[in-house]
């Protein structure tokens, strides 16, 4: 059975990444089966999370672990847990005058349409520094904000070459504010892998806890998140999450994904990402000579991508003297779009498109490539 054909829905390419609205990441046969097999009996949850987490901290190199239904939900998650540790008290058990005191400090620069995780928690968000290059953030703009109710720092990670603003105290800088005050610092890094290195690199460089998606780059479910890192600051988030009654309560995180996420981290660990990288660098290397004498398409690796990781992908660029209604980047767009299999994929500027090796197969990029040259006749 095909489920989409019977839900009436197509089935896509994703030239674009990893990116959400169009499922993330593939999951592998084994993680599949690891679910399957997870869904076929009763367990008692606590002892599933307490192997499965102890499993995944051995293999990412973490003092501890917890799984969480989502990346966003692993924010709200370290966030109560922090809000917790400040009052030294369950969360289920604070008052909204408590909550509402105790304030995350969080840099200018870093606000971003996913830190809703951190703004639901009902505590007082402290922004610090300006979202440019003219006024930096300092460390002293950083001592200046932490009061006796400060919890946490949030921290959003990403890499030069990313789409996140400049502006803000270096990551190092911020852990050494906070370790001198005893203030924990939670790191967003849902789309930072790959590399591989990252799953222990940021904790070792003195993140509380560090939040990864694990519906992205990992390749488990969907509706799967991963938090690592200190044992201490890890334990306040088992107590506030599932099963916890309480805000965990709401953020109940299926037999099936614990252990879809478990069997991916292992795959994701033992994967050869040399060779992957490789891989992708021969397929960008490929298009490019492929229409390296065209007059219509050009081709150019981009490096980092979008998201700022170390992972090849590229633009291909059209140019025509026809008359359109549209941008070519519209047109292209379009066309990818409506014919079959359907390929989505983003605009790169109004006479690009970027294709992403990172989410597709060999046939599927042979599909792009013949697709492109259907379009670089059309525009001929």
């Amino acid at each position: 059975m095909d489920i989409y054909a019977e839900l009436g829905v197509r089935k896509i390419i994703n030239a674009a990444g990893t990116y959400t609205m169009v499922g993330g990441s593939r999951m592998s046969e084994r993680t599949l089966e690891a679910m399957a097999e997870a869904a076929r009996s009763h367990v008692v949850i606590k002892e599933l999370q307490s192997k499965a987490h102890r499993q995944i901290a051995e293999i990412t190199r973490n003092e501890a672990a917890f799984i969480t239904n989502g990346a966003a939900c692993g924010l709200h998650i370290t966030g109560a847990a922090a809000i917790a540790r400040l009052h030294n008290r369950p969360h289920a058990s604070l008052s909204p005058e408590q909550i509402a005191a105790s304030e995350i400090i969080i840099h200018r620069a870093h606000r971003n349409p996913y830190d809703w995780g951190i703004k639901l928690l009902g505590a007082k968000l402290v922004e610090i520094g300006f979202p440019n290059t003219i006024l930096p953030t300092t460390v002293t703009d950083l001592e200046l904000a932490i009061t006796e109710n400060t919890a946490a720092i949030y921290y959003f990670m990403m890499p030069r070459g990313g789409w996140i603003a400049p502006g803000a105290l270096s990551f190092d800088e911020t852990v050494s504010v906070a370790d001198r005050h005893g203030i924990p610092v939670i790191v967003d890094a849902a789309a930072q892998l790959p590399p591989v290195e990252n799953l222990w690199r940021i904790t070792e460089r003195g993140a509380s806890a560090s939040v990864f998606s694990g519906g992205k780059d990992l390749k488990g479910p969907q509706a799967s998140g991963l938090v690592v890192g200190k044992s201490k600051f890890l334990g306040w988030v088992e107590a506030t999450a599932f099963p916890a009654y309480g805000v965990g309560r709401m953020f109940k995180v299926g037999r099936e994904e614990i252990a879809g996420l478990w069997a991916a981290v292992n795959e994701y660990v033992a994967t050869d990402h040399e060779a992957r990288a490789a891989w992708s660098e021969r397929w960008i290397a490929s298009f490019r000579q492929k229409f390296s004498e065209s007059n219509v398409v050009s081709v150019e690796r981009v490096f980092p991508n979008e998201a700022g990781q170390p992972m090849a992908q590229m633009i291909v660029r059209f140019k025509t003297s026809k008359a359109l209604a549209e941008t070519i980047s519209s047109y292209v767009l379009k066309r990818f779009s409506d014919g079959e299999p359907p390929i989505f994929t983003i605009a790169a500027g109004e006479d690009g498109m970027f294709v992403n090796p990172m989410t597709l197969r060999d046939e599927e990029l042979e599909i792009i490539e013949r697709r492109i040259m259907a379009i670089e006749n059309e525009l001929a």
